[in-house]
């Protein structure tokens, strides 16, 4: 894993390990080694111990912590609601690869949740803030912020798009079913 400046990588390679580099721009931790997350030229800074890549095209949009995105919940499970990552908020540019966010019960909003299931449902359409990038497509994420949340829930009875008519909870205008979540303050319906 002697990787030099210059040399040409794709997303994946292995560069080196984590106890002679940090990783830089375009590269990730996996359990110790550090490999490119796009296509392109190593680049070494011997000085400050760090190796980045300078992307081979027009760049991608990447995810950092801190990074509002947006999605939509594929599955809830007792602890956890999986969401498939759509893009990042107000970058037009699309991600680099395809990412699953996960979001854990106490995470999904200020305060005690008692069942995750009155916060999210399968298909509702969620904006959330990125807490930690696990490998190469795994991202934490949180929605205990007033902006986050679901932004357009979908019915579980009928999947009609609901109405907001309080602060947490939604009422589907086709079939009439009331459904809690953790809404956003951005929710459009």
């Amino acid at each position: 894993m002697k990787t030099k400046t210059g040399a040409f990588v794709l997303p994946g390679d292995a560069l080196g390990v984590t106890e002679e580099y940090d990783p830089a721009e375009w590269t990730f931790d996996d359990d110790g080694k550090i490999r490119s997350l796009v296509a392109g030229t190593v680049s070494l800074d011997s000085k400050n111990k760090r190796i980045s890549i300078v992307p081979k095209t027009s760049s991608p949009a990447v995810l950092k912590n801190g990074d509002v995105v947006y999605g939509q919940i594929s599955e809830v499970r007792g602890q956890r609601a999986l969401m498939r990552i759509g893009g990042i908020k107000d970058n037009k540019r699309g991600l680099v690869t395809n990412f699953s966010g996960g979001i854990h019960i106490s995470q999904a909003d200020k305060g005690y949740v008692a069942k995750l299931t009155d916060e999210f449902r399968i298909g509702d359409l969620v904006d959330a803030k990125v807490t930690k990038i696990i490998g190469l497509d795994n991202v934490d994420l949180t929605t205990a912020e007033n902006e986050l949340g679901v932004v357009k829930a979908m019915c579980t009875n009928c999947r009609a798009y609901m109405k907001q008519i309080n602060k947490k909870e939604v009422l589907c205008p086709r079939c009439g079913r009331k459904e809690g979540r953790k809404i956003s303050s951005k929710y459009e319906g």
